[in-house]
């Protein structure tokens, strides 16, 4: 048996979870999110605990289970506190600035780098190298930051570049000189 799909999941107060045949459907405070099921897996809700089950021993339900518990435990934390990713910037000279909901960056480049973020995610700046993209949906939001990320990322040499907060960067040794 899956050792994740085997852990129960806690709700919170305030968030209801409810099974639509082959949707799940969580409501919570922040907003309402669903997911698809796997056929094979089921979901039970029993004293403020949802419980994922799987109905055969098929390599396939098998490799789904777990993952189909990641899922709605993604849903639930989603709707009760939400999913932050930040990002910073390191170079001279490099800012990014909020213009109504358009996220503009200076990166070292001829132009300014403009980025819509998508529906359900907010983006937001904390001071001229500081960005936090904020959502419900976990993927979402990994998939928002990774796209801001991903206009300039950091480059081993001098270390420039957009990166996760805490992210080590592994530098490389330049030239060496005659």
């Amino acid at each position: 048996m899956s050792r994740i799909g085997r852990k129960l999941i806690d709700l919170p107060s305030g968030v209801t979870l409810s099974v639509d045949g082959e949707k799940v459907k969580v409501k919570g405070p922040k907003g309402e999110l669903s997911v698809n099921l796997v056929p094979g897996i089921d979901v039970t809700v029993e004293d403020n605990a949802v419980k994922i089950t799987r109905q055969g021993d098929d390599k396939r339900t098998r490799a789904y289970h777990g993952m189909m518990r990641a899922l709605v435990n993604n849903l639930v934390q989603g709707v009760s506190a939400g999913f932050e990713r930040r990002l910073e910037i390191v170079g001279i000279g490099w800012r990014a600035q909020m213009q109504g909901s358009t996220l503009v960056m200076n990166l070292g480049f001829s132009h300014p780098v403009e980025y819509d973020p998508p529906k359900g995610v907010e983006v937001t700046t904390d001071g001229p190298t500081k960005i936090t993209v904020k959502g419900i949906d976990k993927q979402a939001v990994g998939q928002a930051a990774a796209v801001i990320r991903g206009f300039r990322p950091p480059e081993p040499y001098k270390g420039k570049g957009i990166r996760y907060v805490g992210e080590h960067v592994i530098r490389k040794a330049g030239k060496a000189g005659a």
